[in-house]
């Protein structure tokens, strides 16, 4: 029984990615290509491929679920823990490919260009969640803070975005992150 929740998120992170199809999301970038890395933020194939700067993200919120589950739910086996977390990433990755919150994106953030994630890109990010759950399980707490720190620095540095300016323009647009973002 110990394998019940691993097969759970694995049938989410499928049903999630068969919703997104079915809702219109691509499967893949309109390019027809399959990148492993796109690197340029302000371009049609953003959200697209398996990885782009966004990836880290996503790393950083299996970081946020193990730690929070872990206070929350403690009691219950990393498993249903695990499992959990895959619930939410894959509710997120379908209310952000909804249109109201494509829309929001597009009004409220410099992603003028952005029309949602492929079905691929949706599905890794799953899976980036994933690789930073397991990541918070075995690192010091000190190091898992210190390697979300960096990749915040890191993306604000190199695409003027990251998890919590994301959060925050999404929340409560600022001008002054927006012509910053735009420079």
């Amino acid at each position: 029984m110990i394998r019940l929740p691993y097969l759970m998120a694995v049938l989410l992170l499928m049903a999630t990615a068969g919703w997104l199809y079915f809702i219109g999301r691509e499967p893949i970038c309109t390019c027809g290509t399959i990148k492993f890395w796109h690197g340029e933020t302000m371009s049609s194939e953003n959200s697209q491929h398996i990885s782009d700067w966004y990836v880290f993200s996503h790393v950083i919120h299996g970081f946020l679920f193990y730690a929070a589950l872990w206070f929350v739910a403690g009691r219950l086996s990393l498993g249903w823990r695990f499992c959990i977390a895959t619930l939410i990433e894959c509710a997120w990755e379908i209310v952000e490919n909804g249109e109201a919150v494509i829309e929001r994106y597009r009004s409220v953030t410099i992603s003028l260009d952005y029309y949602g994630d492929s079905v691929l890109n949706s599905v890794f990010d799953v899976v980036a969640m994933w690789v930073g759950f397991a990541m918070a399980r075995v690192l010091p707490v000190w190091l898992t803070v210190l390697i979300a720190l960096g990749f915040e620095i890191m993306t604000a540095i190199v695409i003027r975005d990251g998890l919590a300016l994301n959060v925050l323009m999404l929340v409560y647009p600022l001008e002054a992150v927006m012509e910053w973002q735009s420079r």
